[in-house]
């Protein structure tokens, strides 16, 4: 008898079969124990993962093996059932980290823990350009398209009477299919409660009716505002001209009237030429705001420095010179404007 045929045969002797079979159950039990440990290989490529409503466990595992997340299916339905978890992964739009382990992925598609979007809102902004930040992100689920501005306020429960500047600039993280209705919510309740709490706050007897004329007056400040620390300045020169019943005179509030028809250069033309924001031809406060004020301009037109200035005019170095009487000011204008 020869080797080879003596080998085959003692193969099939049932001592040997159950030994083997006992090696490869050893090397299953071991393979499922270090499994949920072992880092997978995630890269910049397929990181990212969205799971659609409805799926189960088969159809997500066959997307991760597709996406190259995990390199068979089995081992992770495997752990999916040991954990009791076959049945709870939920739908989203997911970010995976470089580094995890199967254990940590079914643990985030359990958890839900879906990426987070950022979206900024920029102070000084304006309603408009706010809409076109939205429109352009796809990540956020369009819903109030065509909607004019009074229906936006009615589904945001707001009570003003126009939607400009009620909006907290500062960057919010939203998940993927956010509605553009629910962000514009969101920054309109940050907005109210930073205002209430500094409207129960304010300096006493300012010249504001209501905290939406503290509004109003913060998003003019913060269109001329070139160094913060100016705030409280320029914030007291529109008290004490409101408390003298004199016109604000601010030229962001005309460009803001003007709308479209505003091409860089404001004209004599243009101070007299009356829109329902031309604080040169209207007294008082204009009946919206005209930007989206930061935290330092409300907290300035609810606690304004207490000066004797009635003038500011820009020095061209973002800063200010601010003067108490128009003989002075009109000297500042020759020195820091006309010479120029």
């Amino acid at each position: 008898m020869t080797l080879i045929p003596y080998l085959k045969k003692l193969s099939n002797h049932p001592l040997i079969v159950k030994r083997k079979f006992f090696l490869l159950l050893l090397l299953v039990v071991f393979s499922t124990m270090t499994y949920p440990f072992t880092p997978m290989h995630v890269t910049e490529s397929n990181a990212t993962l969205e799971i659609n409503s409805g799926s189960n466990l088969n159809q997500i595992t066959s997307q991760l093996v597709e996406m190259n997340i995990l390199k068979d299916s089995f081992r992770f339905k495997v752990l999916a059932f040991v954990t009791g978890n076959q049945t709870k992964l939920k739908k989203g739009y997911y970010k995976i980290p470089d580094s995890i382990t199967p254990l940590g992925l079914l643990s985030i598609l359990v958890d839900g823990k879906e990426m987070l979007f950022p979206i900024t809102l920029v102070e000084g902004s304006t309603f408009k350009q706010i809409v076109e930040l939205i429109d352009n992100n796809a990540n956020i689920k369009k819903t109030i398209v065509g909607f004019d501005e009074q229906k936006i306020l009615q589904l945001m429960g707001a009570e003003e009477p126009y939607v400009e500047g009620l909006f907290f600039p500062d960057t919010y993280y939203f998940y993927k299919n956010t509605t553009d209705l629910e962000i514009l919510t969101n920054a309109y309740k940050v907005m109210k409660s930073k205002m209430q709490f500094l409207w129960e706050n304010r300096t006493e007897d300012l010249p504001y009716e209501s905290p939406y004329e503290a509004i109003i007056v913060a998003s003019i400040i913060e269109k001329e505002l070139g160094v913060e620390y100016e705030a409280p300045e320029i914030a007291g020169v529109f008290v004490n001209r409101l408390r003298a019943n004199m016109r604000l005179q601010s030229d962001p509030t005309v460009i803001y009237g003007m709308q479209e028809s505003f091409k860089g250069n404001i004209r004599k033309s243009d101070l007299r030429a009356d829109t329902s924001h031309n604080t040169y031809t209207r007294k008082g406060i204009p009946p919206s705001p005209i930007s989206l004020p930061t935290l330092v301009s409300l907290e300035a037109a609810l606690n304004p420095a207490t000066t004797g200035y009635f003038y500011f005019v820009a020095k061209g170095n973002r800063m200010h010179h601010f003067s108490k009487t128009l003989k002075e000011h009109n000297r500042a204008v020759n020195t820091y404007q006309r010479r120029k």
